[in-house]
């Protein structure tokens, strides 16, 4: 019996479609960076990148847990003396709720080359529309899942 090794060939990438209106936003970047990486098929292994394409739809909607609206903040230099910038993640949601959903799935990924590869296939929408209706076939688990465990 020969031991099993991924090779480049073996991975076939579909579709995910994750709902995120009233989901709280850890469970849907957990999700997400899941499906990204790859850990749901039976061909995963860390040093290939094996995820799939994940389309996050209704990021505006997402919910947060306790005060993480007011307290939870982002950083950003603007690499001038004193350019430190903080919004909060209520802010954030408000102007530009991608990058809130873009931000925690990132965290959740394995930080080595892999990582920009696996950003590169998630895409996040703030509203129910998107231009990847052609490569969703059908209802997909993730969003099912997702639902489920609300």
């Amino acid at each position: 019996m020969n031991t099993f090794s991924t090779k480049v060939s073996d991975i076939k990438r579909e579709w995910h479609v994750i709902d995120a209106s009233g989901q709280v936003l850890g469970g849907v970047a957990t999700e997400a960076a899941r499906l990204l990486m790859g850990k749901h098929k039976a061909i995963f292994c860390r040093h290939l990148d094996t995820g799939d394409h994940v389309v996050i739809i209704n990021a505006g909607k997402v919910r947060a847990t306790g005060n993480k609206l007011k307290q939870k903040l982002y950083y950003r230099h603007s690499r001038y003396p004193g350019g430190l910038k903080a919004v909060t993640l209520g802010d954030l949601l408000q102007t530009n709720p991608e990058r809130a959903i873009e931000h925690a799935v990132k965290g959740m990924l394995p930080h080595n080359r892999l990582e920009a590869k696996m950003m590169r296939r998630l895409r996040v929408y703030s509203e129910e529309q998107h231009p990847h209706m052609g490569q969703v076939a059908e209802v997909p688990h993730a969003a099912v899942r997702v639902a489920k465990e609300e």
